[in-house]
């Protein structure tokens, strides 16, 4: 989609997307991201104590 100006200037507008309303996780969904956050605190947790060990 574009327009056009009195003076001739081009102005292209991207095409917009339609709009929806993000589902609320289910209860599966809601574990799986439980499960993912209590690994990556396990992960920093156990990087962050090696760097202080080797140094």
């Amino acid at each position: 989609m574009y327009t056009t100006d009195s003076q001739g200037v081009l102005n292209a507008y991207a095409s917009e997307l339609p709009t929806y309303l993000a589902e609320y996780p289910s209860v599966d969904q809601q574990r799986q991201y439980a499960l993912q956050g209590a690994f990556a605190i396990l992960l920093v947790t156990f990087t962050l104590l090696t760097a202080f060990a080797v140094s």
